[in-house]
């Protein structure tokens, strides 16, 4: 069952505030990770610095993971069982040269006996290519 915003901030200690729940909520509509700028653009009247902040609050809470794309960095919400201090994003991070969206593909990811016999800190797994939407519009 998906947890409701409060229960999803409560779970990672994250303290409620308009921005964060406007941010977090828009967050969850997305299907591909969006960079810092482009959050800026949807929330154009907000405060950047405190875009920016909220983003940060949610990777050091594990409420959200930073991916490595081209030339920036891009946002994406966390599967619900990263921690603080367990932060799982040990899957595969899609970027399609055609349509420049990146996309998080839980179903390829470290085997488990991998990450359980290692103690791993950071992984930064990214494919490039076109994705199956671009593909079928060729």
């Amino acid at each position: 069952m998906k947890k409701t915003t409060e229960e999803a901030f409560n779970s990672k200690n994250i303290r409620l505030t308009t921005m964060r729940i406007l941010i977090y909520e828009y967050m969850e509509t997305l299907t591909a990770a969006l960079s810092l700028a482009e959050i800026e653009k949807h929330f154009h009247k907000a405060d950047k610095v405190t875009i920016y902040r909220t983003l940060q609050t949610f990777l050091e809470k594990g409420l959200a993971h930073k991916i490595p794309d081209e030339n920036e960095a891009k946002y994406r919400l966390s599967a619900e069982s990263c921690a603080e201090e367990d932060h799982n994003d040990t899957h595969l991070h899609f970027y399609c040269k055609k349509c420049r969206q990146t996309t998080c593909r839980e179903e390829i990811a470290l085997p488990k006996s991998l990450t359980e016999s290692l103690q791993i800190d950071e992984i930064q797994i990214l494919a490039k290519g076109i994705c199956e939407k671009c593909l079928k519009s060729q």
